[in-house]
């Protein structure tokens, strides 16, 4: 497949800035729109500077000037987005709504990927409060894009490792305990791990597929299709060590979220629908998608113990 003009929205962030650098490994040539209000953000600053010098053209923008928008995305074939949906941090997904605007105005771009990454929001229509503000914002997004008649691509890369395999799975925690662990119920619950930069050069492989065009794509990599209780054996196995185990009942866990501040508990409810629900793997992909890792096999993707390994 060619190569394309990318431009990366949010680059300098968790996700972002994996997407820049497997944008560059792909051979795209990779803008990366940068607010002109960065101010002394000498972390950012720096990141920016390094990714120029790594061959990416930095383009000055905002989404407080629709206009700067607009001249961004003329520069290029395709729109990744990746700015944070997460509340304990900063929640801004309805912010792509001008982005959708400023996309729809310049008329140019073969492919847009909104900020999704994680469960797909589609399949969440009856998530709890007040967790669901994520997906109903996401979906909000998607109204907005297929309003407009912009050619996309969804990715559902389901759990990112650094949060999820880090600390066998537990809320608040991303370092494995060497003693002791909580169990979701009987933590036989299936769900999905990516290694983060893994995540990104599925996503980058998507953007000029002719398979991938306006359809969801899940990262499903088959031997990251664990449950909790199974990588947390993967961890006992690595320090020779069983850890202490106690369970956390589902009634018991909805009860401990009261209380809790709103951003702590749209997170809480997130958990709850992966490890009780089994909201990942619960559902067969249909035509309206397909699976990363039957479409790019020469991706050779981190396995949850290569992961775990990293913290012996």
């Amino acid at each position: 497949m060619g190569k394309s003009k990318v431009l990366v929205v949010g680059g300098t962030g968790y996700l972002g800035r994996r997407l820049v650098k497997a944008s560059l490994a792909q051979g795209h040539e990779t803008y990366i729109l940068h607010r002109p209000e960065i101010g002394v953000d000498i972390d950012k600053v720096q990141m920016l500077l390094s990714f120029k010098q790594q061959g990416a053209l930095l383009v000055e923008g905002s989404f407080n000037d629709h206009q700067s928008l607009v001249d961004a995305v003329k520069l290029v074939d395709v729109v990744i987005c990746a700015i944070s949906g997460v509340h304990i941090r900063s929640h801004q997904i309805l912010l792509q709504l001008k982005l959708v605007d400023a996309i729809k105005e310049a008329g140019n771009v073969k492919r847009f990927l909104p900020s999704e990454f994680g469960t797909d929001p589609a399949r969440m229509g009856d998530a709890m409060e007040p967790g669901r503000v994520t997906f109903d914002d996401k979906m909000v997004v998607r109204k907005a894009i297929r309003d407009a008649g912009i050619p996309f691509t969804y990715v559902s890369a389901n759990c990112f490792a650094g949060y999820m395999v880090g600390g066998l799975c537990q809320p608040g925690k991303i370092l494995p305990s060497r003693d002791k662990v909580v169990l979701f119920g009987d933590g036989n619950q299936k769900s999905i791990f990516l290694d983060e930069d893994d995540i990104a050069a599925y996503t980058i492989k998507t953007i000029n597929d002719p398979r991938t065009l306006n359809k969801t794509v899940y990262l499903r990599p088959p031997e990251n299709i664990l449950s909790q209780r199974q990588v947390i054996e993967i961890w006992e196995k690595l320090i020779g060590k069983v850890l202490e185990k106690s369970i956390i009942s589902e009634e018991e866990y909805l009860a401990s979220m009261k209380g809790q501040s709103y951003e702590e508990q749209v997170g809480l409810t997130h958990y709850y629908h992966v490890y009780f629900d089994g909201c990942l793997t619960n559902f067969e992909i249909g035509p309206e998608g397909e699976e990363a890792s039957k479409l790019y096999p020469e991706v050779r993707y981190t396995r949850v113990d290569e992961y775990l390994r990293r913290y012996l």
